[in-house]
């Protein structure tokens, strides 16, 4: 690394595995506050992510990833994310994601008392955040 005074550790980790752990130079990722893009020797916060695509810039490319919930802690050197499913462009059925976009949004416009209307509209967010990355 030419510069490593840029870089800092980021860490995403899943309950099933550590998605990826390695240096970057920036993350940028969606939250409840809004799309952020976060920089080594930011101020010590934390946020709620909401379902979008992170972006782990590297030295010399840019990963993306889908992430559908969780939390990352920020600190001046290292960032930590715990998500509740990370997933690789690799790892996305695209069928699959857009036949959950279709139950999604009949659960939508079925207007019927008994669905959860929140579950429903962040199925239908995933969907759209899979078909989005797996897309590119």
């Amino acid at each position: 690394m030419a510069d490593d005074s840029r870089f800092f550790d980021l860490e995403i980790i899943t309950p099933d595995r550590v998605f990826w752990s390695g240096k970057a130079s920036m993350l940028e990722m969606n939250t409840t506050e809004g799309q952020v893009g976060i920089y080594k020797k930011h101020i010590p916060m934390t946020m709620i992510l909401q379902p979008g695509i992170v972006k782990i810039h590297l030295e010399n490319e840019i990963k993306d990833a889908a992430i559908h919930a969780g939390f990352v802690e920020i600190l001046p050197d290292k960032i930590s994310m715990m998500a509740e499913v990370a997933e690789w462009p690799d790892e996305i059925d695209l069928n699959r994601a857009k036949e959950a976009e279709l139950r999604a949004e009949r659960r939508l416009q079925a207007h019927d008392p008994n669905i959860n209307m929140s579950r429903a509209e962040l199925a239908l967010k995933r969907a759209l955040v899979r078909q989005e990355l797996a897309g590119k």
